[in-house]
């Protein structure tokens, strides 16, 4: 079945969109504006775009709030140039929904919350304490797609909660993040923790490669079998 999103209603394109394209990251991102109150919202149009250099996108709808059609995010990130993306676990799965609602620019969504702000190493915007891994983040460049916008931005000075230390270098295991993401429906967070297992190769490659298939198709014949990798 073929799908025109040109042609058909915003609201069913949307939910085409949404649907497949899953599970996404959520970010709990900190602004704050030029009279130094904190900003936190959530979002799931966001996601890792490229790692030479780090740069990650967030997808930011139109806001009610001030009058130039701008949430606090968007308007935040023009005036500054900086936020955090706290990613977000199961134990938070509720705060980020206080932090959805449109609350007033003089109401303290942290505080709502019961979220603690912590300093950030190199910007103006505080990361959250309570979250798995923060990144601290400066605008690139930034798209008007109609109403909505899309901030392109450079992550640098990650942080990890201190209850998961991780060396440089060393991968964060999703088991202990714990982190929860968003699937097809408003209303629902998946964890994005639970393991699959892939028969793969004993050294560290790619699954589906070349070498990986060539590898397996050796051992099969050899009668060596693969190892089990949890990814």
């Amino acid at each position: 079945m073929h799908f025109d999103l040109a042609k058909i209603p915003a609201s069913d394109a949307y939910k085409l969109l949404v649907s497949t394209v899953v599970p996404r990251p959520i970010a709990l991102a900190t602004t704050v504006d030029r009279d130094g109150r904190v900003n936190a919202a959530p979002f799931s149009f966001f996601n890792a775009v490229s790692s030479v250099p780090p740069v990650v996108v967030l997808g930011i709808s139109p806001g009610v709030n001030g009058g130039d059609g701008y949430k606090d995010t968007e308007r935040n990130i023009r005036e500054t140039g900086e936020f955090v993306v706290n990613l977000v676990d199961e134990a938070l799965a509720e705060r980020i929904n206080i932090c959805a609602v449109d609350f007033p620019n003089d109401v303290a969504e942290l505080d709502i919350a019961e979220l603690t702000p912590a300093p950030s190493a190199e910007i103006r915007p505080p990361r959250i304490a309570q979250s798995p891994v923060s990144f601290e983040c400066r605008r690139i460049t930034g798209l008007s797609l109609g109403p909505r916008s899309m901030a392109r931005s450079r992550a640098r000075d990650p942080h990890s909660h201190p209850r998961r230390p991780r060396r440089p270098g060393q991968a964060l295991c999703r088991d202990r993040a714990d982190r929860a993401d968003r699937p097809h429906a408003r209303a629902w967070l998946v964890r994005a923790h639970q393991r699959s297992v892939f028969d793969g190769p004993a050294q560290p490659g790619r699954l589906g490669s070349p070498a990986t298939v060539g590898w397996r198709r050796r051992g099969a014949a050899r009668g060596v079998s693969a190892s089990r990798r949890v990814i």
